[in-house]
């Protein structure tokens, strides 16, 4: 979380935290490398660090190598590999739910700017750590 605020006050103009981002890289990446293959979620969690990886890539100037639309891909391939049916509101699978919460991004990034697309990403964050929760039981 403290590296997607960080990202956030990047994104409204102030510095960002390279010692913070690249520790939220390397516990992702850490986080990629441990997690063992036989338990459910594992392409899960190496879709997530793809994730993580193009984001922090984006915040580069310099190293745009990525587009913004392979990061959501990256979200979209992570969500496809969840393990389990969900259960958020009317979705009952969390690539479904993923799909939703992009076109909803955008449509919020277009209306009201940035405040609404963070307000709206704390609440689906929120809903995405309910479903993780849930995995791990």
């Amino acid at each position: 979380m403290a590296g997607l605020e960080n990202i956030t006050a990047f994104l409204d103009g102030r510095g960002l935290d390279d010692d913070l981002l690249g520790s939220a890289f390397a516990e992702s990446w850490s986080l990629d490398a441990r997690y063992p293959a036989e338990l459910a979620g594992h392409a899960f969690v190496k879709g997530w660090s793809s994730l993580v990886f193009g984001t922090v890539v984006l915040t580069r100037s310099k190293q745009q190598n990525i587009t913004a639309a392979q990061t959501l891909e990256f979200a979209s391939k992570a969500a496809a590999s969840w393990p389990t049916a969900v259960h958020i509101g009317s979705f009952d699978s969390l690539l479904r739910f993923e799909a939703a919460c992009q076109q909803e991004a955008e449509a919020r990034m277009q209306e009201d700017g940035l405040p609404a697309l963070w307000k709206l990403t704390e609440n689906r964050s929120k809903q995405y750590r309910q479903t993780t929760e849930q995995l791990i039981g």
